[in-house]
């Protein structure tokens, strides 16, 4: 089979299409034929040896990547209750970017009946990693005013739909050329980052959800109101580290949180959560660009330029053979 292989660290354009054997699975995984794969910030991290301390200090100690899949099942161990061979599956493993991978049954789903592979395989990290910030760490009500920072990216699609259907009153902050698409996927207001600093307009909000940008912590403090909760799910370093060292500190017992969320959670139970938002439209993910298993280097890159308006993902197929 053809497989993504990380042997070093270094810029994506360094991935290779390799031909590996087809990975034998153990008794409580799943063998996964591969229809699509989703490209996370995880995935640079590795690449580019920004996770060394778990990955590998001089070279990854695994060589595989890609996190988010989507496809058939090709066989079961023993032990496995959950699919059978045929089911149509999505959700999370080791080696994503491949054409077949294994994954524990715990990590898997099945697929929503609606959706693409495509569609599926742009759900896991992203999805979940925006329903744990806003149900979580957030504690999302309906009725709350919620505002969502970096409104156009993979995680931030998915919780300003994610918040909707809380029934909150959703702001999407985002760029000049994302507005649109903010108030297609439901977002009652949006703000242009190019043209209005959020954090200084005088509105404040129950739940800050903030998956990109900067703003240092006490703006984001000053833009709560005085029982808000301050989520940090990424952005640029300072704002990731401000929220980790911080957030305790500007935090009080009976008023405002403030902190970061840490690594979403994948099972079964929150993948067939996410499974109802999309079988009941309520979540529809925005897909901006697909590259063939080939190009997984390009689409790294590209997601790594910060441009992407939603999901960037890796379709398997025969124009991925050399």
């Amino acid at each position: 089979m053809n497989a993504i292989l990380v042997t070093k660290y270094g810029p994506p354009e360094g991935l290779q299409l390799t031909e590996v054997e087809k990975p034998a699975f153990k008794d409580n995984e799943v063998l996964v034929k591969i229809q699509a794969a989703s490209v996370n910030t995880l995935d640079l991290w590795i690449k580019g040896g920004m996770s060394r301390i778990y990955a590998g200090l001089l070279k990854p100690k695994d060589s595989r990547i890609g996190r988010d899949i989507a496809g058939r099942v090709e066989a079961v161990g023993k032990d496995v209750t959950q699919f059978k061979p045929g089911d149509e599956v999505f959700g999370a493993c080791n080696g994503g970017f491949a054409e077949y991978a294994t994954a524990n049954e715990n990590g898997l789903a099945l697929k929503p009946s609606k959706s693409s592979f495509e569609e599926a395989a742009a759900v896991p990290v992203a999805g979940i990693t925006a329903l744990q910030g806003l149900r979580d760490s957030g504690k999302i009500q309906a009725g709350q005013k919620v505002l969502i920072n970096g409104a156009s990216g993979g995680v931030g699609t998915f919780a300003v739909q994610i918040a909707k259907s809380f029934g909150a009153e959703v702001t999407a902050v985002t760029s000049t050329r994302n507005l649109d698409q903010a108030r297609s996927m439901g977002a009652d207001h949006v703000i242009d980052y190019t043209q209005e600093d959020f954090t200084r307009n005088g509105q404040q909000y129950d739940l800050i959800y903030a998956v990109n940008g900067y703003h240092p912590i006490s703006a984001y403090k000053q833009a709560l109101t005085p029982k808000g909760i301050y989520v940090a799910a990424g952005g640029k370093m300072a704002q990731i580290f401000q929220s980790m060292l911080l957030g305790r500190l500007n935090s009080s017992s009976d008023g405002q949180k403030m902190g970061f969320m840490g690594i979403a959670k994948i099972n079964p139970k929150e993948l067939t959560f996410m499974k109802e938002l999309l079988e009941a439209g309520k979540v529809v993910p925005v897909i901006d660009k697909r590259y063939p298993l080939r190009e997984a280097g390009q689409a790294l890159r590209y997601l790594g330029e910060g441009h992407a308006r939603g999901k960037v993902i890796i379709t398997m197929g025969q124009d991925n053979i050399p």
